[in-house]
């Protein structure tokens, strides 16, 4: 079931996307060469409750983290440790949520550690640019083909993959809610969109093939082919006058 969000449940969610959005550049400042992912998870989670908001991922489903630390060739899920440094040249993607009044701000980015590879680069640059196309396909009466359509588009024209396994959601008092946002699709198919929907697009785009796997831990998940993967996240509401990202700092 879908449900359309009022203007004060849409408050709240600016709220919460604003902490979570704060978290993330929080965490991307810390990307440096020696750093712990479990550094950068502990920082999070410290900053989040300190605006009176909750990790939304600590404890979901049993994840045991407050933010997902993914580095190359890991896709999404990556469970932050001690063990984990970060190198130069790794990219990482930080996905996070914050919960506030019962609300969900859920954004995700790929951070580059230094200078990294010119084809690392270009992979985060289309995915990012990806999200921004799907955005600007989430307006009033288009349809959720529409928006999978666009990051598909553009993300198979500069020669990368698109992660089918893994998809976006819609987004408000629960992390995952109706409808599936997939980051592929046909225009003019799917569910309508329509003013006081809430949903999180997130581009997941490989260097190589598209197919992923899960390790054992039942989580952290990889390339098929052990290339780089990038992921990009907005939390995003349907208004009349357009598509308005909720997980902004400001």
């Amino acid at each position: 079931m879908i449900v359309l969000k009022t203007s004060r449940e849409l408050k709240f969610m600016r709220e919460a996307g604003r902490v979570s959005s704060r978290a993330l550049k929080l965490a991307g400042e810390m990307v440096e060469p020696g750093v712990s992912t479990w550094e950068i998870d502990r920082a999070v989670r410290r900053y989040i409750e300190e605006q009176g908001a909750k990790p939304t991922f600590l404890g979901y489903g049993g994840f045991p983290a407050s933010a997902c630390i993914s580095v190359n060739d890991v896709v999404i899920h990556g469970i932050p440790h001690k063990g984990k440094i970060i190198k130069q040249g790794d990219i990482v993607s930080i996905d996070i949520g914050a919960t506030f009044e019962g609300f969900v701000g859920d954004n995700a980015w790929t951070f580059p550690c230094g200078e990294v590879s010119p084809q690392a680069q270009s992979l985060m640059d289309a995915t990012r640019e990806s999200l921004f196309e799907g955005i600007k396909a989430a307006t009033a009466g288009n349809r959720i083909g529409d928006v999978g359509s666009a990051v598909q588009r553009y993300a198979e024209a500069r020669g990368y993959s698109v992660v089918r396994d893994f998809v976006g959601h819609g987004v408000g008092a629960k992390m995952h809610e109706d409808p599936s946002v997939p980051n592929y699709g046909t225009p003019g198919r799917g569910v309508r969109l329509l003013p006081g929907m809430t949903i999180a697009i997130e581009p997941m785009i490989n260097q190589g093939v598209k197919e992923v796997k899960t390790l054992a831990d039942g989580w952290t998940t990889v390339t098929a082919d052990g290339k780089l993967s990038a992921h990009f996240e907005h939390s995003v509401a349907i208004t009349p006058e357009g598509p308005v990202i909720l997980t902004l700092p400001d």
